[in-house]
């Protein structure tokens, strides 16, 4: 280790001890708004009252890094082995214990919070599960978490792994530590040879190149078809449909643009379906959505409570936007579309996920701001099934059919890169050979 990497880690250290009433602090806080904050208290501590010894450790800090991971851990369990997964918010680990019920029940799989960034309680999970290796998914990179599964002997590889240029440029323009603690990493599990490349370029060891999970991610069966039948039953069988997918603060003015830019020269007006990404939006978009004078309709007060194909019986008047206030059914507003706009885009902080829109054969759009999802963006356009206007009226353009891929391309490109579960499945015995310490 380098000097100003021993130097980081030492403050790091006093930085978490120093800080550690603060964290809880914000945890209590959190805990009034969900109760699920201050649950298991403990474990945050490294102390865990049901062990698993010899399982396999995936971390997934929250909700889409655990959606992602969906189809790994599926497979993991197939092939016998016990699972425990780490998570820091309520999300996450609410999903793997809805998702993975019955393995929790049978005792195959633990769901759990992931220890506080100190070298002791990461001993205290250590000591718990005794996990045989780590995947880390995404780029969730803890010097501690990875330092200390380095002492304990633990591989930790980095899971569906990719290596933005924004973050490159970052830690490029002044020292970080982020590449040193990657380097102290077992490997990695990467989602390109371009990702593979600049990882090494770094020094990472023991690479591999399996492909993005996402593409593996199941699709909740009932939702695409109660999607389909709401488009009936708004009556909009017979009228374009745009959903703004996971939109986020500081591009709502740009959707609204092309929202009027559509409806100014469209025929039949198409019907906007509006998703915000996080619940504490619903309100103020609803508002925002009302102001425009157009006729707002809610999922939560408006649409059957259920939704299944049979929910939607006797049609009613055609409202102008469907505001898609629910989470957890993201795939129902994506059925009833023509097009998607994946939100994330028109903000710096980059768009947010294109395979869910892929996987239902939708043609998707998001704005220029794609480092968040290099990978598989940059792949999608070249085959034509994603684009990136520019700006609102480019926007308005695109999806007033100015970008038209068939469904066909779209399926075929989604073939191209999926498997990404068996090729990581494969891997595994190869990088844990390969791991040196």
């Amino acid at each position: 280790m380098s000097l100003k990497f021993r130097a980081f880690l030492g403050l790091w250290s006093l930085l978490w001890h120093l800080g550690m009433p603060a964290v809880l602090l914000y945890i209590r806080k959190r805990a009034k708004k969900d109760p699920a904050y201050g649950a298991h208290i403990a474990e945050r501590f490294g102390r865990y009252r049901a062990p698993l010894p010899g399982s396999v450790w995936v971390h997934a800090v929250s909700l889409g890094e655990l959606r992602s991971a969906v189809p790994l851990i599926r497979a993991l369990l197939d092939a016998g082995e016990t699972v425990v997964t780490t998570h820091f918010t309520p999300a996450g680990r609410g999903e793997s214990e809805k998702v993975f019920a019955d393995a929790i029940a049978a005792g195959s799989l633990r769901a759990v919070w992931v220890p506080f960034e100190t070298s002791w309680a990461f001993a205290g999970f250590f000591r718990a599960f005794r996990p045989k290796y780590g995947l880390v998914m995404e780029i969730e990179i803890w010097p501690r978490m990875v330092m200390a599964a380095r002492r304990a002997r633990i591989p930790l590889f980095m899971c569906n792994a990719q290596y933005p240029t924004k973050s490159i440029a970052r830690d490029q323009k002044w020292y970080s530590p982020i590449p040193d603690v990657m380097r102290n990493m077992a490997g990695g599990f990467v989602k390109s040879q371009l990702q593979a490349d600049r990882f090494g370029a770094i020094g990472v060891p023991n690479l591999h190149v399996t492909g993005e999970l996402r593409f593996d991610q199941p699709i909740p069966a009932h939702l695409p078809p109660a999607g389909v039948a709401a488009r009936r039953w708004l009556g909009a069988q017979d009228r374009p449909v745009i959903t703004f997918a996971s939109t986020v603060e500081g591009e709502d003015k740009i959707y609204l643009d092309a929202t009027k830019r559509l409806r100014e020269g469209s025929a039949p007006k198409p019907l906007i379906v509006y998703v915000p990404r996080r619940p504490e939006r619903f309100n103020l978009i609803s508002d925002m959505l009302e102001n425009t004078g157009l006729t707002v309709i809610r999922r939560s007060r408006d649409l059957p409570e259920f939704l299944t194909e049979t929910a939607f019986a006797d049609p009613v008047e055609t409202p102008d936007i469907l505001l898609g206030d629910s989470l957890g059914e993201m795939y129902f507003y994506l059925a009833m579309a023509d097009r998607v706009v994946v939100g994330g885009g028109y903000v710096p902080a980059g768009a947010h996920n294109i395979i869910e829109p892929l996987a239902l054969k939708k043609p998707v759009v998001t704005g220029p701001s794609i480092w968040t999802i290099e990978y598989p963006f940059v792949e999608a356009e070249a085959a034509g099934v994603a684009a990136r206007p520019a700006d609102a009226a480019a926007l308005a353009e695109a999806l007033a059919g100015g970008f038209a891929p068939d469904s066909q391309a779209i399926e075929t490109f989604f073939a191209d890169h999926a498997g990404g579960t068996q090729k990581l499945m494969d891997a595994i015995p190869r990088a844990l050979e390969n791991t040196r310490f």
